[in-house]
């Protein structure tokens, strides 16, 4: 069987997203009988049936769930190329580091601080994305280091060094009785009623069982603070970003969170051996 094109691997991966080969064929900018055409031709030459089709619609075979997921990672590849092959011809050489928005400032300022003070140090561009955002701009190509945050970022795949590990907090309405704790344990959060926590979605885009609101990003989740509809529990670092109308309080048993600086495994250029340095030295500096 001859190699698969990247133009197939899109189209399917678009009638896999959207169940729907019309709504498919809208994305791609194409009619929808040369996507269904196309997409026939890929179970034939694979020989092997990806999607079921019938009168209530369209759905993934097993086979089919195995090809997304890996279509997925080889369409990611491939932009990586193209992205990291044009920022290594261009004039100016640089980097882009991605983080969540709101998540460790402070420690961010300080890394991209030292490394600009190193000799040959290069433009370090900052991409802010929402909570799990970082390992698929890794992955594309569109960043080249990011910051993460064990336990809760997927670590597969990335090399990592650890630079900071901290206790958790609870943001919580500055009007409720809890803002006025000195601290507070995992059991006294957890069913707080009238306050649930928050649920951010998982690795796998789904969300958590349980009361809270479904919340993607931060400017969602400080509005529902500040209005008393939720609380969360997130590391010490990131309460940078908390409003007015909000209070911090130390969660004193919830799990320590460590900060890494990851990059896709193997990846290795003179800049980014200078960040990953930097990083390697804050760690030891925070621990001396």
């Amino acid at each position: 069987m001859d190699g698969l094109e990247t133009r197939e691997l899109r189209y399917f991966v678009a009638v896999a997203e959207e169940l729907h080969f019309g709504r498919a064929a809208e994305r791609l900018n194409m009619a929808q009988p040369p996507l269904s055409r196309a997409v026939q031709q890929l179970e034939r030459r694979l020989g092997v049936v990806l999607l079921d089709r019938d009168r209530r619609g369209v759905s993934l075979t097993a086979a089919g769930a195995a090809m997304l997921a890996e279509a997925r990672l080889a369409l990611d590849a491939v932009d990586a190329v193209v992205r990291r092959t044009r920022r290594a011809a261009a004039p100016t050489p640089g980097l882009v580091l991605t983080t969540k928005a709101g998540a460790s400032h402070e420690l961010l300022k300080r890394l991209l601080d030292s490394y600009a003070a190193r000799p040959g140090a290069v433009e370090v561009d900052v991409l802010l994305c929402e909570i799990g955002g970082q390992g698929q701009l890794l992955r594309n190509g569109s960043a080249d280091v990011a910051l993460v945050h064990s336990p809760f970022d997927v670590l597969t795949g990335l090399d990592t060094v650890e630079i900071v590990t901290e206790g958790q907090v609870a943001i919580v309405p500055a009007a409720h009785p809890l803002a006025q704790r000195t601290s507070l344990t995992v059991a006294e959060v957890s069913d707080v009623p009238g306050l649930p926590i928050a649920r951010w979605p998982q690795h796998d885009g789904t969300y958590p069982p349980g009361a809270g609101p479904e919340v993607r990003t931060q400017s969602q989740l400080a509005q529902l603070v500040a209005l008393g509809r939720t609380l969360l529990v997130i590391p010490g670092s990131s309460r940078a970003w908390q409003w007015p109308e909000h209070v911090a309080v130390p969660v004193v048993d919830a799990p320590e969170v460590t900060t890494l600086l990851a990059w896709p495994a193997g990846a290795r250029s003179a800049a980014l051996d200078g960040l990953v340095e930097t990083a390697a030295h804050l760690a030891a500096s925070a621990s001396s």
